[in-house]
């Protein structure tokens, strides 16, 4: 073969070009590459990055800053819950938060994010429990998990009618005209919104129109899910028809916007789970387990900790921004096993009790172990429970393997100071971000859902009742204070430093520690009961010594000041629930009259203060006596406020605390007793589960 030669170029000089042309190629590659690379440099907030992630990539987030930040949520222009029983309602700035949703500061020490979890962890594992997602819908569509749910036979295994006998209906004249005033309440509010706002979050009473926000991730009708068990207990049927009539036709779960997980889930999944339970309505089951699976991608952490954001269309998650060096929240990731174990119960598929009890696991075993314990098999035994002879004999063996560990392993992973839960803690390393606790903001419904874990298992998870009890002991020891006036208070911990202040939000924890008196040491039952009596009697002063008898949003115990808000950014009040909530306990329990005086107090003073012409809504100072209100009607006002002083008033028998439970937002859900449901044939065999 003859090779032409072209004029001017020679063997040598093309050979050159060859080399240039593959030099440049190689640069170009190495570009390319290390540009796409970046993307996973980028905050997770990016617009960019979002599109280019795939919804089962769930990158660790370090976001945010520990120190003055703003009450708002990112992306809210509104005052709201966000993250955890705040408020959509007010603008205000604090320098200390109490939950998510009012503000999120933290100056407290910040403990240095530990590495060593995050080293050992396999990258490959990260996209194994997407894998398990995946299968949710079709495990429990098809069958495989078991038998379908049977509301009739759960309905065997309640001890008492859910409504009682007569509804609730109290014999006294005085109580029934009370408690008739409270479902005029609830229809007024209700009406208003229908006229005003129906299909959006909330009602803004002063302006007439509907609030969405964007906690919810572009779910719509949170004031209507919310209120359907209010509305089926005070037996406003026609209202209670509208609403679920909403549900089957505008639910629209295809949503693609941002959002708390925890809001979500205590007021969407919570409030579907307890309408059907108490209606046995099949369109409610069906749209809460099509929820609960849009919720499972943010469980996809190394740790199994959820992130506190999750975007419901595509499945990626991230820490908010204000949370420190992207930490997950205790009262958020903590607030999911009651609504989750529900899931598992109606879906037959143990994934959801997997996912909620996962969270618990560095917490329960941060004792005993370090890294490297089989951890699937750990959570195995917790979503059985030790009544189940398969995760009896897998706790004993797991309790071996801790005990064949070196002592260095056995240490506490992430050490609890003086025993307390502080209220941040990385979904990626594990560890504690900040040492900051509190029984308020941040870390109540924790607390919370430790006794109630408890109580819901029919009294089985012996893991909750330790943890619970064990919490309690920290808390007396460490923040329960007396004031010089005699009044009992839960101050908060930053660092080791007291800081002596209480906010409504803590104010749950009277009925929390009266449900937990009788399952504790024997010998501690009545000072349990004496202690609810004093912190519910605190509350109840905050509320007196205003100028409007309703609380403020945090009241302090120092500078001379005892059970008062000293700061002007703590003296709003958006229609809480809190206090009355432990008044309605404190009946139950004791039945003395002066907690449904103190609930028709607070009554007095909604109609008064927070009532207007277009509905309810919040007041800017609880101490002016003239008050300026914050236009938002609240969804929580509907689904506790209302609910609890309804229940005040009603007799013991209308939803007994002996069969069922009320998640944070006030939805009462079911006692699961697994051995009646077994005789039944209703209940998932919990042996199929297998984590290895």
């Amino acid at each position: 073969m003859v090779f032409r030669k072209l004029p001017g170029v020679s063997a040598s000089g093309m050979g050159l070009r060859l080399s240039q042309k593959f030099v440049f190629l190689l640069f170009l590659s190495g570009l390319v590459t290390l540009c796409f690379g970046a993307l996973f440099f980028l905050p997770d907030t990016m617009r960019l990055k979002r599109i280019f992630l795939s919804k089962n990539e769930n990158p660790a987030v370090t976001v945010g800053s520990d120190n003055v930040l703003s009450k708002k949520v990112p992306g809210d222009p509104e005052h709201q819950r966000a993250g955890l029983k705040g408020g959509e309602g007010a603008t205000v700035k604090l320098k200390v938060s109490r939950k998510p949703s009012v503000t999120h500061g933290a100056r407290t020490v910040e403990r240095s994010v530990g590495s060593r979890a995050q080293d050992e962890w396999s990258p490959a594992k990260a996209h194994e429990p997407a894998a398990r997602d995946e299968r949710v819908t079709s495990a429990a569509q098809n069958g495989q998990r078991g038998s379908a749910y049977s509301y009739e036979t759960f309905k065997k295994c309640l001890l008492k009618p859910p409504l009682g006998k007569n509804k609730g209906t109290p014999s006294d004249s005085e109580t029934l005209q009370r408690r008739e005033k409270v479902k005029e309440m609830m229809k007024f509010a209700w009406d208003n919104y229908k006229r005003y706002a129906w299909g959006k979050n909330e009602l803004r009473p002063l302006t007439k129109n509907g609030h969405i926000g964007n906690m919810f991730g572009g779910l719509r009708g949170a004031s209507i899910v919310d209120s359907l068990d209010t509305l089926y207990i005070m037996g406003l049927m026609e209202e209670y028809e509208e609403a679920k009539e909403w549900i089957q036709d505008n639910l629209d779960l295809n949503s693609n916007g941002e959002a708390s997980l925890f809001e979500v889930n205590i007021r969407y999944v919570g409030g579907l789970l307890s309408a059907y339970y108490l209606t046995g309505a099949e369109i409610f089951k069906q749209k809460v387990l099509e929820l609960g699976e849009k919720l499972l991608p943010a469980f996809n952490t190394p740790t199994g900790i959820p992130r506190g954001v999750i975007n419901l269309g595509s499945g990626t998650s991230w820490s908010w921004g204000w949370a420190s060096a992207g930490s997950s929240i205790l009262a958020e990731f903590g607030t999911l096993h009651l609504e989750f174990v529900h899931l598992s119960e109606l879906s037959r598929n143990p994934l959801f009790t997997e996912k909620a009890r996962v969270v618990s696991v560095p917490l329960i075993y941060s004792e005993r172990t370090g890294h490297g314990l089989g951890m699937n098999r750990v959570i195995l035994c917790f979503s059985l429970g030790d009544e189940h002879p398969k995760a009896a004999e897998q706790n004993r063996e797991a309790s071996r393997s801790v005990s064949q560990l070196p002592e260095s392993r056995q240490r506490n992973k992430i050490e609890k100071p003086h025993g307390l839960y502080p209220n941040f803690l990385s979904p990626v390393s594990g560890n504690w971000v900040q040492h900051h606790v509190s029984i308020g903001g941040l870390g109540d419904s924790f607390y919370e859902y430790l006794i109630k874990s408890f109580l819901m298992s029919d009294k089985m998870d012996q893991e909750a009742q330790k943890m619970y009890y064990s919490a309690m002991e920290a808390i007396e020891a460490n923040l329960v204070q007396k004031s010089p006036g005699g009044l009992t208070y839960v101050a908060e911990w930053r660092g080791g430093i007291l800081d002596h202040k209480m906010g409504h939000l803590a104010c749950f924890s009277g009925g929390m520690i009266g449900i937990g008196a009788d399952d504790g040491p024997a010998e501690q039952k009545q000072h349990y009961l004496d202690l609810a009596a004093e912190i519910t009697h605190t509350c109840h002063e905050s509320y007196s010594r205003s100028a409007t008898k309703l609380g403020p949003e945090a009241f302090r115990f120092d500078a001379g000041a005892e059970a008062t808000a000293t700061r002007l950014s703590d003296r709003y009040y958006i229609l809480r629930p809190e206090v009355i909530e432990s008044y309605m306990y404190m009946w139950r329990l004791t039945h003395d009259p002066k907690y449904r005086e103190w609930g028709w107090e607070a009554v007095e003073a909604l109609e008064k203060h927070c009532r207007v012409e277009a509905g309810f809504s919040g007041i800017r100072d609880v101490y002016a006596s003239t008050v300026s209100h914050d236009n938002m009607q609240q969804s929580f006002f509907l689904s506790e406020t209302l609910k609890y002083l309804y229940l005040l008033f009603s007799n013991d028998d209308l939803l007994p605390l002996d069969d069922w439970v009320f998640n944070t937002e006030a939805h009462p859900l079911p006692v699961i007793r697994k051995r009646c449901l077994q005789e039944h044939g209703n209940t998932q065999d919990d042996g199929q589960t297998n984590l290895e």
